[in-house]
């Protein structure tokens, strides 16, 4: 959608055949799309498969994909000097973290605290990204000393002198911090919520001795009942055993 509807004429090509260099963050951006689509169509055919290494298959391609999105960012084209640098800047230690799980999880399927991370990490990222594209290209949310500038058909944050930038990045850092406490509080307390939901308490409780009385009783009316109808059912066979012994006499 980034290739074909932004652009004025709805193709991200130049009139030669090839890429301009104001649609390059673009092709970037639906490369890691392009990374993700993939990892999710090949984990829907190894689910359908039922192979045996689908868990690990799943993780190893999971694990590509957060590698080229990592990759990418790092390499952007974009300007990473500035405030929407300062952003990518930290996008990228919660893609590490994503690609650090999930390649641990290829030898730990069955540890609940790498996939809760790895899924933290996940959400950090949605959260981030939409945080990104308000802060970076609404006019009300521009810091004092900041404004925004059209340059190579896109718009980019630029600032008035390197004070105004060095706080600009400031408060880049300031939100990451404020969402990294938001979304440990978020994921722990919905973890604690649903947990306490589906767990079904068992309560222990002593026997007092009239209750053990009772059910030794209980157990040995069972006993002799028991007893009482393996003694019917052997007089029953032998008189049965001893009409016949009659009949052939």
């Amino acid at each position: 959608m980034e290739l074909f509807i932004g652009p004025q004429r709805h193709q991200p090509f130049d009139q030669d055949g090839t890429i301009p260099s104001n649609h390059l963050h673009n092709f970037e951006h639906a490369t890691i799309s392009l990374t993700f689509l993939t990892y999710a169509s090949f984990a829907i055919v190894l689910d359908r498969i039922g192979s045996k290494t689908q868990h690990a298959l799943t993780q190893f391609i999971g694990s590509i994909a957060f590698a080229q999105q990592l990759l990418i960012f790092h390499l952007h084209s974009a300007d990473h000097m500035g405030v929407e640098g300062q952003y990518h800047l930290l996008l990228q230690l919660v893609i590490f973290v994503s690609f650090t799980t999930t390649i641990i999880g290829i030898g730990l399927p069955k540890s609940f605290l790498i996939s809760f991370v790895r899924s933290t990490s996940i959400l950090f990222q949605g959260a981030w990204l939409i945080l990104m594209g308000y802060m970076l290209w609404t006019p009300q949310f521009v810091p004092k000393g900041c404004y925004i500038n059209r340059e190579e058909g896109h718009q980019v944050m630029r600032c008035h002198g390197e004070q105004a930038l060095h706080r600009a990045k400031a408060l880049v850092n300031l939100q990451f911090s404020w969402f990294l406490v938001g979304i440990t509080i978020f994921s722990l307390s919905f973890y604690l919520v649903w947990d306490n939901f589906f767990t079904k308490k068992v309560e222990y409780s002593t026997l007092t001795r009239e209750e053990d009385d009772d059910s030794d009783d209980v157990e040995y009316q069972k006993r002799g009942n028991f007893g009482d109808h393996s003694k019917t059912f052997i007089d029953n066979m032998e008189g049965k055993f001893a009409i016949i012994d009659n009949m052939e006499r």
